[in-house]
């Protein structure tokens, strides 16, 4: 379904939607440099500043609270040349201690050196030369380079998948890390001072935005390129780690790459230059992915649920996006106050995860029902694959 709220420029798509997340929309759609509409996705819900599943089109400006601390947070999967009956008869659990060996996990745990993986140095080398060609200053974040490789906590995870006809795929989500965080929380600051300091009339301050013209719009839109940059390596490492892990796991003699048979990499926190509604526009997709015609993507549910390889349709209503997974149905808080560890073990039946207390607001039920999800999704994206969890990891 598509809803026109309150003949403002504002689209959802969402057929379950709460009415603290239609008010912070409609704040967003309200600024005049939005252009031509805000797109609400099908998993939106409540978030700081705007709503978390908000694709959001500016002219001549950018908010940088709308991108949000997770700069370039996203998801990549790999499909491997495997089957379910290659691994029927291995341990789970072994590939998960191996994973949280290969790959740390949890906000603040870093890797303790550089050098433990090969193919690290030229990832590091390439952030560092794009850092220097495009004068991005890194002072505030001495430890950036432990943190590539790094998961964080949160919904952050990795998973091994089957998908419909039972192959194997490597799947996680991760973002910037740190580094981001700090970049982000340095830009919408300063945006809030200028709008103070301009006198600029704002519903709440994190819509504060950087317009065209200003060297402070210029830095930002540097340093998030390479926030973005970083996000994308973060995860190609991780990834490169659990393909090595699952190498080993299954006893691959050959090189690990050799069990890799398509990859995709993309974000869901993030702005880029389009084109919508006839003009050039900033389009920050926060909390939605790319869906173009032809574009591939990833829907992850939550723990416990199905997950979607998918292909965009260009919708334009939808400003060519789509949903990044279930979204919340209730505060991290509040999912605590509801469910025991008890609930979620009953909810992981038949999945290897990390056992305890610290992951209860991570319970499915926390979460939309990724079915409704897709079905509002369906003019959208096209599904390629559905994948269910066999294992799962998460930082705290």
């Amino acid at each position: 379904m598509t809803t026109r709220i309150d003949n403002l420029k504002l689209l959802c798509f969402a057929s379950e939607i709460d009415d603290a997340t239609i008010d912070q929309a409609k704040e967003t759609a309200g600024l005049p440099f939005v252009h031509p509409h805000v797109a609400l996705m099908p998993d939106a819900h409540h978030g700081m500043g705007s709503a978390v599943g908000t694709v959001i089109p500016t002219v001549d400006a950018v908010i940088p609270a709308a991108v949000g601390v997770d700069i370039g947070c996203g998801m990549i999967a790999v499909r491997t040349t495997l089957d379910a009956t290659a691994i029927a008869e291995l341990d789970l659990a072994a590939l998960r201690i191996s994973i949280e060996s290969a790959i740390p996990l949890s906000p603040g745990n870093y890797n303790r050196s550089t050098a433990r993986y090969a193919f690290t140095a030229a990832r590091i080398a390439a952030l560092e030369a794009m850092a220097e060609a495009d004068g991005v200053d890194l002072s505030h974040s001495p430890t950036w380079r432990e943190q590539l490789g790094s998961l964080g906590g949160g919904n952050h995870f990795i998973e091994l998948c089957l998908d419909e006809d039972g192959r194997v795929w490597m799947f996680l989500h991760s973002g910037s890390r740190g580094v981001g965080n700090r970049i982000a929380k340095r830009h919408i600051a300063i945006a809030q001072k200028l709008c103070r300091q301009w006198h600029i009339p704002l519903p709440q301050d994190d819509l504060a935005y950087l317009p065209d013209g200003t060297p402070e719009l210029d830095t930002y839109l540097g340093d998030l390129a390479w926030a973005q940059r970083f996000a994308f390596e973060n995860r190609a490492e991780m990834m490169d780690r659990f393909r090595q892990a699952f190498a080993h796991w299954v006893g691959h003699v050959g090189e690990p790459a050799d069990l890799e048979a398509e990859r995709i990499n993309c974000h869901h926190n993030y702005t880029v230059r389009e084109r919508h509604g006839g003009k050039d526009v900033w389009l920050t997709r926060k909390g939605a992915i790319d869906a173009h015609e032809g574009v591939r993507g990833i829907i992850p549910g939550s723990m416990g649920t199905r997950s979607y390889i998918v292909t965009g349709r260009g919708h334009g209503g939808a400003l060519c996006s789509a949903p990044h997974g279930a979204g919340r149905r209730f505060s991290r808080r509040e999912a605590k106050r509801r469910f025991t560890e008890a609930d979620l073990a009953a909810a992981m039946t038949g999945i290897e995860y990390r056992h305890g207390a610290e992951w209860v607001d991570e319970i499915p039920q926390a979460y939309k029902d990724i079915d409704v999800v897709m079905a509002d999704a369906e003019r959208l994206v096209s599904v390629d694959h559905t994948l269910r969890q066999i294992l799962n990891v998460k930082g705290t």
